[in-house]
């Protein structure tokens, strides 16, 4: 057992009775009726440890926590603790004082699951050490481990079933159905890439300071590849009006003279 391991509790139990055995003179087992269980020679408190793969069953004052016995085991079920023929709550135990003396005492629990427990965490504790012990050797020859043949054996053969296999509807990778045309008509897709240009309404006309009508020119547009140009209306004729002509022409004389810069006729 090395220094550098910690020590572990496995079971506390606060009561336990402890009671002189008499030495057995065959090889059966131990009656619990031979011993004197009404008289127990000491009471107090239990308490298993484990450090490394020998555990320790402690036998402790209550109050003060003094060592009374304990008892080392290093197998279970073992000579370390027996027990006995008759009942499931007592048990017989080998303590140590170390300094190589041994004696055999017996055990009891007032309460059967107390000795359940008891009986259990030193199970469980062996368990561990035999799984331990077993990945030792494991670890130091890998290759004697059993190994894994996932191959196939001769004759062996593997069915599969595909047909059965369906994808679920509006999986991800599954076309969707075009949804059908009604009345026998079917939409068209839009132009690829077509421009579309913006028909410019024709320009209000304006009136020009001499009085005609002055149409402006435009651009032509193309729709579709189609070039198309509003009509030009004709321009108008130019009509220049002699505000003073009606006064100039006089029927009266021919020797009429107009003033210049006045809207009067002289005579």
């Amino acid at each position: 057992m090395e220094e550098g391991e910690y020590e572990s509790v496995l079971c506390v139990k606060p009561e336990v009775h402890v009671y002189r055995i008499p030495p057995r003179a065959t090889n059966r087992g131990y009656r619990a009726a031979e011993w004197q269980l009404d008289q127990p020679s000491w009471s107090g408190r239990l308490r298993i440890t484990a450090k490394g793969q020998v555990a320790y069953i402690k036998l402790e004052d209550r109050t003060s926590g003094e060592l009374f016995a304990q008892a080392p085991v290093d197998q279970f079920p073992g000579t370390a603790v027996e027990s006995v023929t008759d009942s499931s709550r007592y048990f017989v135990i080998r303590i140590e004082d170390g300094n190589g003396r041994r004696a055999f005492i017996g055990i009891g629990f007032g309460d059967r699951g107390d000795a359940f427990d008891f009986n259990v965490a030193l199970q469980d504790h062996f368990k561990w050490v035999k799984q331990q012990c077993e990945f030792a050797k494991q670890a130091q020859n890998p290759d004697q481990g059993p190994k894994l043949d996932l191959g196939f054996k001769e004759g062996q053969t593997i069915k599969l079933n595909i047909a059965n296999m369906k994808k679920k509807e509006g999986a991800a990778g599954t076309p969707r159905a075009r949804p059908a045309s009604t009345g026998g008509l079917s939409l068209l897709p839009p132009p690829p890439g077509g421009k579309f240009s913006t028909l410019i309404p024709p320009p209000v006309e304006q009136l020009s300071a001499g009085g005609s009508l002055v149409q402006p020119a435009v651009a032509p547009s193309s729709v579709g590849g189609a070039t198309m140009s509003w009509p030009h209306p004709k321009p108008a004729t130019t009509a220049t009006t002699d505000i003073w002509g009606d006064f100039t022409k006089s029927t009266g004389s021919t020797s009429s003279q107009t003033q210049p810069g006045t809207g009067w006729v002289q005579f």
